[in-house]
């Protein structure tokens, strides 16, 4: 087979190749958009900081319990630099080369903390997990990981984010020896 027949059957697989995982994203892309049809606005005043904002890299969004499951619609699946602000409202990841992303205090159910998601792994629990629900006419919860720049901000961000969330059962319940004594 004479060399130029063979480069260009290369070429040709690599374009076929590339086609298809472009196909398959914007497949993806529509399925998801069924779960999350719309994310909510920033406010034009997003209340009172809780605290400095922090860099942080935007790794990705999951639906909620399966990290490998990620969401791309309204271009949550695009993995870019941020700066991570706490309000009173809320938290606004201010990305960079995509749209920003406002998870509403109201919306947010969790704050935790984990070794990985789609689009990255660590060795150890520093990506910042946000769990919340975009659009409650779906319901669909979301797990939003952030990978803080620094390791001494993740703390920060962390308490903070974490106010916002509604107190459990067990965060208000008296500590077992208060329970004994009353």
């Amino acid at each position: 087979m004479p060399l130029w027949l063979s480069v260009t059957i290369l070429a040709a697989l690599a374009v076929l190749g590339l086609w298809g995982m472009w196909h398959g994203w914007q497949a993806r892309g529509r399925r998801t958009a069924a779960l999350v049809p719309t994310l909510p606005a920033a406010p034009a005043v997003p209340g009172a900081p809780l605290g400095d904002a922090v860099e942080a890299v935007y790794v990705s969004s999951t639906r909620s319990g399966d990290w490998l499951d990620r969401v791309v619609a309204h271009d949550l699946g695009v993995r870019s630099p941020a700066r991570v602000r706490v309000h009173e409202d809320g938290v606004h990841v201010a990305r960079t080369g995509a749209r920003d992303v406002w998870v509403p205090s109201a919306a947010l159910t969790a704050v935790t903390t984990s070794s990985g998601q789609a689009g990255k792994f660590v060795g150890r629990a520093e990506l910042v997990v946000l769990t919340w629900v975009p659009d409650p006419t779906t319901g669909t919860a979301l797990d939003t990981a952030l990978q803080v720049r620094h390791d001494d901000e993740r703390a920060a961000l962390l308490a903070a984010a974490r106010t916002l969330t509604a107190p459990t059962d067990t965060d208000t319940a008296p500590p077992a020896a208060q329970e004994e004594q009353a």
